[in-house]
């Protein structure tokens, strides 16, 4: 095997948070080249690390943040770190991608990966330095908000923003199961959301990880060539992502909803009118509340606003995205967006998962609507009730009265009522599902069913479903769904921002990508190759999932709505996913990635993609 490629920083750096000590490893060249950076080094580094029987609050899970080749290039929105964890929803491999400026200053450490082990004694903060680590005592953040945490952390560091600190808030160190991880730039936020980082990193007893730049600067093997691609992709990029310049994903609100495909009160039904959809839409946000664009690192595009509020005392805070919008607006048939966006900001600083948050609170009403919780539950229980929502959200965060059993995430929830609770379940393998339909998008109905970190909409992607392909058709669509999944794999261990990926260079794996990748490395992959990496990713997730015991037909289901109840009525009446198309995708699908009838990938398959060391 050749020398690592130089576009790498070429270490991991070990931190045991126990002691304080750390370690360094360097990234083999074999390595960089089976799985990447990112997501595959992240999922290398936890297989590798956390024993099969470990809980995701057990000392031995790690937190792994782990940045790609292609950060700090010319390659656009590269700007992307992922956090690798077993999560406290799921219970297997989850990988949470973030904006911001922390990748890019990691990257300028020369640690491709941190892996943070073990548990600190008391509350403390991680630095991180071209040097190493040090573990610092933070009894006086306890409670702290994420904002403030970074607040905190940079007085701290005593260099402003050339700290890069990313932060769990109070619902982190309550272990709210799907509490989420917050970074503050100069320029804008970045939110590790899904899957529960936040829950991990508080059981650790870590507030806070921040990053010092350091002097590493990659150098690639084809800069000129590189540049010159990147240039070609601009003109592309700029019109692909058109409305997500102007709104950001909270565009996506209008278009959706007149597909018949937003869920609405709990996905009782999936459209809503075109007043309530234009009350809660970026049109709206953009026209009333916007007060600025902001933008992570090396990227034209500007995704990111803020909003101001000021009946709500808020000054500056993130847009809702459109995710949220679904799990905090449609889902609780709440469409007085000035509590929406409260509840939206509480959730960021308090440090929660607003999809998994909503969609939980969704299932908790319809649950009390149809007589499965009492009015003593919480008097916040009413579907529609706005100014509920805004206190259901501080007291899940604290643990208070309902909010703790809230705090668990629907699936636990269920587990506490009556059997016929499950019913009312919009998730797959623990966690709930992010807003594109599993029920109107036949992509997404395998997609979410197969997916490693079950109920995310970043494993199969919706976007080329919302086009025409395989929303209503089932033929050629588990394929469809698997080469997904390697497709954003592959994106997330370069890593690059999907919006930029899709909107600039392709919603699927091609000579673009595999050209630019081998202008930084020096490397000659084509896109077939390019695709197989992506292929291992997923299958080495697929295999730690199996070893945990989450992985196996059984587990690849939809929920009871999803298979049983069609959609009520609008464009997409009548669509749901059957148990029997569902087994038939299955079928399909599992022949395709050569795993057995069980979903266990075959001895055969793990030779092919060299993973045969991690089965055992």
């Amino acid at each position: 095997m050749s020398d690592l490629p130089p576009a790498y920083g070429g270490e991991i750096l070990h931190v045991d948070l126990e002691s304080g000590e750390s370690e360094r490893e360097e990234l083999a060249p074999e390595d960089a080249r089976l799985f990447l950076g990112g997501n595959g080094l992240a999922v290398k580094l936890v297989a590798e690390h956390v024993p099969a029987s470990a809980d995701a609050f057990d000392s031995e899970n790690v937190v792994v943040f782990a940045v790609g080749p292609m950060n700090a290039t010319p390659f656009q929105s590269t700007s992307r770190g992922v956090v690798g964890f077993v999560s406290p929803m799921t219970d297997g491999f989850f990988d949470s991608t973030f904006g911001g400026t922390f990748p890019r200053a990691q990257k300028t450490t020369g640690f491709d990966a941190i892996a943070l082990h073990g548990a600190a004694d008391d509350l403390s903060y991680v630095t991180i330095t071209a040097d190493g680590a040090t573990v610092e005592p933070a009894a006086d953040m306890a409670g702290l908000d994420t904002y403030e945490t970074c607040e905190r952390v940079r007085e701290r560091e005593d260099v402003g923003y050339d700290t890069h600190v990313i932060a769990a808030g109070p619902a982190g160190e309550n272990r709210v199961r799907y509490a989420c991880l917050l970074h503050e730039s100069k320029r804008r936020e970045g939110v590790a959301g899904r899957g529960g980082s936040g829950a991990v990193l508080g059981s650790k007893n870590v507030k806070a990880v921040a990053v010092r730049e350091g002097d590493f600067e990659p150098e690639l093997a084809a800069p000129d060539q590189l540049r010159t691609l990147a240039t070609q992709r601009m003109k592309p990029l700029m019109e692909g992502t058109e409305m997500l310049q102007d709104y950001g994903t909270s565009g996506l609100v209008n278009p959706v909803n007149e597909t018949g495909k937003l869920g609405q009160r709990n996905n009782q039904t999936e459209r809503t009118s075109r007043e309530n959809a234009e009350a809660i839409s970026g049109e709206r946000l953009h026209e009333e509340f916007v007060t600025e664009d902001t933008t992570c690192a090396n990227c034209a595009v500007a995704c990111g606003k803020h909003v101001a509020v000021q009946s709500e005392g808020i000054t500056e805070a993130k847009i809702p995205e459109f995710e949220s919008l679904f799990g905090t607006a449609t889902m609780q048939e709440v469409y007085d967006i000035k509590r929406v966006m409260k509840a939206n900001d509480l959730c960021d600083r308090l440090g929660m998962d607003t999809i998994s948050w909503g969609v939980t609170v969704a299932f908790a009403r319809e649950c009390y609507e149809e007589g499965l919780l009492s009015a003593d539950a919480s008097p916040h229980l009413e579907f529609g009730d706005a100014d509920g929502l805004v206190e259901l959200a501080e007291e899940t965060a604290r643990r208070d009265g309902i909010g703790d059993r809230l705090a668990a995430g629907s699936f636990r929830f269920a587990d506490s009522l009556d059997d016929a609770a499950e019913r009312y379940l919009h998730g797959a393998k623990g966690l709930e599902f992010a807003a594109h339909s599993p029920r109107g998008l036949k992509g997404m109905s395998i997609g979410y069913a197969t997916a490693t970190r079950g109920g995310s909409h970043h494993d199969t992607r919706p976007t080329l479903q919302y086009q025409g392909e395989h929303d209503e058709t089932t033929d050629g669509t588990a394929e469809f769904a698997a080469r997904s999944q390697h497709f954003t794999a592959v994106g997330d261990s370069l890593t690059q921002c999907r919006f930029v990926s899709e909107g600039g260079w392709g919603e699927r794996l091609n000579e673009r990508y595999s050209d630019a990748v081998n202008a930084a490395t020096g490397w000659d992959l084509d896109p077939a190759e390019l695709e197989r990496i992506g292929e291992r990713i997923y299958n080495l997730e697929r295999l730690v999932n199996v070893q945990r015991g989450i992985a196996s037909r059984a587990d690849d289901t939809l929920p009871y709505r999803v298979m049983h109840e069609a959609i009520p009525d609008g464009p997409s009446a009548g669509m749901f996913c059957p148990p029997s198309e569902l087994e038939a995708m299955l079928d399909e699908y599992y022949a395709f990635r050569g795993w057995d009838d069980d979903g266990v990938p075959t001895d055969e398959t793990l030779e092919r993609l060299e993973l045969t060391p991690f089965a055992n």
